[in-house]
């Protein structure tokens, strides 16, 4: 006999972090509006008052009964928070859908995107264990890889650039805030997070006493592209830099074709893997894609000076996209 919803427990670990809130809002607005949520986080987070399925809310600490008859179990805060705490999650017998990146590749994790099994061989059904969500600039890369596979895609490079809201949260969005007035204004810059100057900068790294670590994060990243693609598909060469923004990721990637395409049909593979393509004057930003599902990327340019080589430029929501599919997952596993 199945569970009605409303009767189905669910689990935000890391309900405090702006992946957190996505999350929590998408599912208040989906099928799962009438479950029961419970709310966890860091001891840090303990008591700060929210609200769940329009009922006022206070989020916990992760106690040895959090996870406690849950249907399903959502790992929204760091990877570090989710490592400490998957094995209690593990013994509760829940489904554990992780958004941190702290499962990405490892044993007994599968990595699931909406409408990518038959290519990454990837499928929910009957599997109650550990899915890992890559994150939206992984989800990039790995649609890009598998839509140029059939135009003999030789070797792919990308660049993602990320912004302070997948860096430090809202830590980061404040500091970033702080430090531009303070540019503007000709005061001192604080550095309490990153320990570096993020306004107006490009950077490949913070300061030595910063807390988010951009190698980290790209780590993270290959893992994500890693799990996510079939294996006989070439690992591309990744590079993740700090962009100074708040929200909305960006790639720029660069693919070697063997064979002979055009821009026309390059563009049609892309849509199958679910890219939005652009008009040419209408390029995607980290901004156009704000709350939006989308993958939006621009009409491919061929490199003038490289033979069979192809410039990619795409953005998307870094905090709706992968919140988004969490919840497509979670419907899924009601089949």
């Amino acid at each position: 006999m199945t569970t009605p919803l409303e009767s189905r427990r669910i689990v935000i670990a890391g309900a405090s972090s702006l992946l957190g809130a996505e999350l929590k809002t998408l599912l208040e607005e989906s099928r799962f509006a009438a479950s029961e949520f419970r709310l966890v986080d860091e001891e840090t987070a303990a008591g700060t008052l929210t609200e769940a399925g329009g009922e006022a809310a206070v989020i916990q600490p992760v106690e040895d009964d959090s996870f406690h008859k849950a249907w399903i179990v959502f790992f929204t805060g760091s990877p570090a928070f989710t490592a400490r705490n998957l094995g209690l999650a593990k013994e509760s017998g829940a489904r554990i859908v992780d958004l941190s990146g702290g499962c990405a590749g490892q044993t007994g994790a599968q990595t699931w995107l909406p409408k990518f099994e038959a290519q990454a061989g990837s499928n929910p059904r009957g599997n109650k264990g550990i899915f890992a969500i890559p994150s939206a600039p992984a989800e990039i890369v790995a649609r890009l890889a598998v839509a140029l596979r059939p135009l003999q895609l030789r070797t792919l490079a990308a660049v993602a650039f990320q912004p302070v809201s997948a860096s430090a949260g809202k830590a980061g969005i404040e500091e970033l805030e702080s430090q531009t007035g303070q540019l503007l204004s000709f005061q001192p810059l604080g550095k309490h997070v990153f320990d570096a100057q993020v306004a107006f900068a490009m950077l490949d790294r913070f300061g030595d006493r910063s807390s988010p670590k951009l190698d980290a994060s790209l780590e993270i990243l290959r893992r994500e592209v890693r799990s996510s693609l079939p294996n006989e598909i070439a690992f591309p060469a990744l590079q993740l830099l700090h962009a100074p923004v708040y929200y909305g990721t960006a790639v720029s990637a660069c693919a070697f074709l063997d064979g002979a395409s055009d821009a026309a049909a390059i563009a049609r593979a892309c849509i199958s893997m679910g890219f939005g393509v652009t008009k040419e004057d209408a390029a995607p930003s980290n901004i156009t894609p704000a709350g939006e599902t989308s993958l939006q990327l621009a009409p491919p340019r061929r490199d003038a000076s490289a033979a069979n080589a192809w410039w990619f430029w795409s953005a998307a929501d870094n905090l709706r996209l992968p919140a988004a599919n969490a919840v497509k997952l979670a419907e899924k596993l009601l089949e």
